[in-house]
């Protein structure tokens, strides 16, 4: 079961509280919960691949982390971004991994 979310409530629940609680309760609690269709894993690789694609690097370091304890390990994620890149570009992918290398460097 994903853990319960608060950071839209944590970090706009005072200037915008209905995205806070879509983000918290809907987004990451009735969607992120449904894991007899994706398992978590598959959530998180999804939503990197999403956030890579759309150049969205200010969530990624919060999803990888996510995704780092929903299993995904550090070839599985430079796999990811190497296959992205052919797709969504080279540039995207050297952001990307700059960034998973901070969340997948032990």
């Amino acid at each position: 079961m994903a853990k319960k979310q608060t950071a839209g409530r944590d970090n706009l629940g005072d200037f915008a509280p209905k995205f806070a609680e879509l983000n918290d309760d809907v987004l990451f609690g009735q969607v992120w919960s449904r894991e007899d269709k994706l398992s978590a894993n598959q959530r998180s690789l999804i939503t990197i691949s999403a956030l890579i694609s759309a150049g969205n690097f200010e969530q990624l370091p919060a999803h990888l982390k996510i995704g780092k304890g929903n299993g995904i390990t550090k070839d599985e994620i430079a796999e990811v971004i190497t296959h992205l890149s052919f797709y969504v570009g080279w540039p995207k992918a050297w952001s990307a991994f700059n960034i998973a290398k901070e969340i997948f460097t032990d």
